[in-house]
């Protein structure tokens, strides 16, 4: 189910109407997503385009910034696009203050100090294991070899969910995150949801110490979270932690593949590597999500009517010009004052699993640079990028001698 283009609303100015399609960057032939994203940065701040229902974007930090906080005017109800109506039901995130703190309340504890150090020793077994396998041979297939191994072995994990079903969880998170054809989306939502229906029940009979069981004994606003809610917070926590992790492995392997300079500062001076996380993390933003307008509001001179969706790519933040000098280069001695970026949110939907995901990354570093300090992209092979929801590399193979 392909949502047509829209027609041009009374509201948009004419000179603000662009020809941009989010599911199509790839065709624009560029080998840079995010470089696609940031062709919106040579025309006004806040654009207007009619394909996917038709939808605002605003292109600079500063807009992407005060509209993250500002959940009276853009609210996070409706955050995909095409719009849909199966948002509200990922909880929290399609909740906005104050109905959406006591969910927000619920998964915390997952990613308190103590978890996190837990899960990141688990990261590190997984990638030393991954990486004295994968070594020796010479090549391999980094996104199905480890990105998407090292997120996924963690985090189900800490859902305390079978291994063995890793591959069709994995498939079902790409059509959830990238998928054009709602129909499809939908589609991986119900079969969640009956896949996750007899693991909730038991745990409802039974509760564990894994994520889903402290979400089911959490408390929202002094009741026990409805079995639909469960499901809600549950999947939203499977669709996170199955796909962010695994497509930011893949943007930092392919910008290292590509830069062999940047990649020995890695192996020569370990102590950058936090640094050089949150710069990668800036250069290669991913999500790119979507606020819908609670009311009609008068920004910057743009009128915004009630229901009209506007989309926040985080990585127009990294790549703005106005926030970051120099912002497509990749530089490890920029200051942390001088790294922003908006990856993880901002305000009451700050992203809960962050830190998490910081030290997966900084873990990709420790374990596989020892072992494979220098690659490079097997020319021979096809590199495979996608946009969407989330930006991502689908395909990415890799060689190195041994």
């Amino acid at each position: 189910m392909q949502v047509q283009s829209a027609s041009i609303p009374e509201n948009v100015p004419a000179d603000l109407v662009v020809d941009f399609d989010f599911f199509a960057l790839d065709q624009l032939g560029k080998d840079d997503i995010q470089l696609a994203w940031a062709t919106l940065h040579d025309g006004p701040d806040i654009v207007w385009t009619p394909h996917n229902g038709g939808h605002w974007i605003a292109t600079r930090g500063e807009d992407i910034e005060a509209m993250q906080v500002d959940y009276e005017h853009f609210s996070h109800k409706n955050f995909n696009l095409p719009r849909n109506e199966m948002d509200q039901y990922s909880l929290p995130l399609g909740l906005d203050p104050p109905h959406h703190t006591p969910f927000r309340r619920a998964i915390m504890p997952a990613f308190q100090p103590r978890m996190i150090r837990a899960l990141e020793a688990v990261a590190r077994d997984t990638a030393r294991a991954l990486v004295a396998e994968i070594a020796p041979r010479g090549a391999c297939e980094f996104i199905e070899d480890f990105a998407k191994v090292l997120p996924i072995n963690v985090f189900l994990g800490m859902v305390d969910l079978p291994l063995e079903h890793r591959h069709f969880l994995l498939e079902w998170a790409e059509v959830a995150v990238r998928s054009p054809d709602l129909a499809k989306r939908m589609d991986v939502h119900g079969k969640m949801r009956d896949y996750l229906t007899p693991y909730i029940d038991a745990r409802i009979e039974q509760p564990g110490e894994d994520v889903i069981s402290m979400v089911i004994t959490s408390d929202i606003g002094g009741r026990p979270p409805s079995r639909d809610e469960v499901f809600g917070m549950a999947t939203l926590l499977l669709f996170g932690g199955l796909d962010t992790v695994a497509s930011q492995l893949g943007f930092i392997a392919l910008h290292l593949a590509r830069n062999p300079d940047d990649r020995r500062q890695l192996v020569e001076h370990p102590g950058i590597r936090p640094r050089a996380t949150e710069e990668l993390i800036r250069r290669f933003g991913l999500p790119n999500t979507a606020r819908v307008l609670t009311q009609d509001y008068t920004y910057k001179g743009l009128t915004f009517r009630k229901g009209d969706m506007i989309q926040l790519p985080k990585c127009l933040h990294g790549l703005d010009d106005r926030m970051n000098a120099d912002p497509t280069a990749v530089d490890f001695s920029r200051k942390p004052s001088q790294i922003k970026h908006a990856a993880f949110g901002a305000g009451p939907h700050i992203c809960p699993g962050a830190s998490l995901a910081r030290r997966e990354l900084m873990v990709f570093m420790d374990e596989w640079l020892p072992l494979i300090p220098d690659f490079e992209i097997d020319a021979d092979k096809p590199l495979v990028m996608k946009s969407g929801p989330v930006n991502g590399v689908l395909e990415l193979h890799l060689t190195w001698k041994v």
